[in-house]
């Protein structure tokens, strides 16, 4: 339903340091497939992760505000079991997680107006060749009820969001059995209902730590098969993406009017390439792109990365159902509401998850998304891109990506070889967008980069300027 072909040309001609290419024919492209993608789809266990779910369902209560004491109910007990099973996944990995707590105190606000710490259970997973480049995937801890502000009533927050915080540990056991390139961050976020306290506290963090965030996959609500709607659909998902950056500049907004990339921000072509690894390794998946921040006027985790630049999508269910979310437990006119885990689909949520992981997987073992990305080609037969070389070891060469301008994924390609220039002879720049993937020796790509500020997925992009 959503899926798009991806076509290569082929005939080169071939130089040093720049490529010429024709793009006469056009026939359909060979992927090398990757066995060990399909492992890692095949290695989620539904099981767990409804042994997860049940397990902060039972705590009562997830509430950003809730006991803190307790070691039954309460976010401060959810908190320090998600922490006890990230160790017991490092323990089984030879400790190849870093655990840390990365949190604050946050008061004078609307939904926490008294001081509360806010705290989030972090797990990194170090890159062997590139430490500080990150992929994330995310869930939230906290629950609520229909009054925001109600700390203390029962909020099994079964799908909202225990199946998310399920599907990052459940990541975690599988992808700690194996060795990338690039970091993976495993995160538990608290203080989303309240106001995406958690979020804005690592994004902080990330900052202020170097980290090159290259994509952050929030999970929210991944477990609810049936929507209110009266739909019932385990093969669908939804991958929300913002357009250009909230905290792109005036001068910059003025060179898209010119030159485009509306619809090519990092965090949409992130999308297309979970959308991509959907088609290749997910079985019986299908990703809906949604070209919008989030749910019409809503809100999730991933925006306050989006707010500093990173590239971040939210990853969810196709079909809610608003009977069973921000609900008080209880039945009326025949009704049932609330959060319950009699409602969540488990074989849905580990689809969803092995998603992720294998997103994560292929990200982390690929090359880092190429920098400074230009085109050039006014006016002139033939388009130009140029990037600039690599210190990933990884990278054997580039490919290149175009499409028309109205279509939503790559619909061309052409692997240019290991050189930092291009060009697609005969190929109109006003007709197509562009972009360049970085791929190593195994065939594994990075996400597609749409040349200048606008596509860079590290923000700023200083080797642009």
């Amino acid at each position: 339903m959503f899926k798009r072909k991806i076509i290569t040309t082929t005939g080169a001609l071939f130089s040093s340091s720049l490529l010429l290419i024709s793009a006469a024919h056009a026939t359909t492209p060979q992927y090398k497939d990757q066995q060990a993608l399909h492992d890692i789809a095949n290695a989620v266990s539904k099981a767990r992760i409804e042994q997860d779910i049940q397990t902060l369902v039972d705590f009562g209560t997830r509430h950003t505000l809730s006991e803190t004491k307790s070691n039954k109910r309460g976010i401060g007990a959810a908190r320090r079991w998600i922490k006890s099973e990230f160790e017991a996944i490092s323990k089984a990995c030879g400790n190849c997680l870093e655990i840390i707590e990365v949190k604050d105190t946050i008061s004078g606000e609307k939904r926490i107006p008294n001081p509360v710490e806010v705290v989030n259970i972090v797990a990194i997973q170090r890159g062997q060749v590139d430490a500080n480049r990150m992929v994330m995937m995310s869930g939230d801890i906290d629950s609520r009820v229909s009054d925001v502000m109600d700390y203390t009533s029962d909020a099994p927050g079964a799908n909202d969001n225990a199946s998310g915080v399920a599907g990052v540990l459940e990541s975690a056991r599988v992808l700690s059995k194996y060795k990338f390139n690039g970091s993976i961050v495993y995160a538990a976020l608290s203080g989303e209902e309240q106001g995406l306290f958690g979020g804005k506290i690592l994004a902080k963090y990330a900052q202020e730590h170097n980290w090159r965030v290259h994509g952050v996959l929030n999970n929210d609500m991944i477990g609810n098969s049936t929507g209110i709607n009266g739909v019932t659909d385990n093969t669908t998902a939804r991958i929300f993406s913002e357009g250009t950056r909230v905290i792109e500049t005036k001068e910059q907004a003025h060179k898209r009017r010119f030159t485009g990339g509306e619809v090519d921000s990092a965090s949409r072509n992130l999308a297309r390439y979970i959308d991509t690894i959907a088609d290749r390794y997910i079985e019986n998946l299908d990703t809906m792109l949604v070209y919008r921040l989030d749910r019409f006027g809503r809100g999730g985790h991933h925006r306050p990365f989006n707010d500093v630049g990173f590239a971040a999508v939210r990853i969810m269910e196709t079909n809610e159902n608003y009977n069973q979310q921000h609900q008080d437990l209880r039945t009326e006119d025949g009704i049932t509401y609330g959060d319950t885990i009699d409602h969540v689909d488990f074989a849905y949520a580990a689809k969803l998850t092995s998603l992720n992981a294998v997103t994560m997987a292929s990200m982390a073992w690929a090359p880092a998304p190429p920098t400074g990305v230009s085109i050039s080609g006014a006016v002139k037969p033939s388009t130009t891109l140029a990037w600039h070389k690599s210190d990933d070891p990884t990278v054997v060469s580039y490919k290149i990506y175009w499409r028309y301008t109205s279509e939503p994924q790559w619909q061309f390609s052409r692997d240019v070889g290991n050189v930092t220039e291009a060009t697609l002879k005969n190929v109109v720049i006003d007709n197509y967008y562009f972009g360049v993937a970085a791929v190593n020796k195994d065939g594994i790509e990075s996400p597609v980069v749409f040349p200048g500020d606008v596509g860079a997925f590290e923000w700023p992009d200083k080797s642009t300027k």
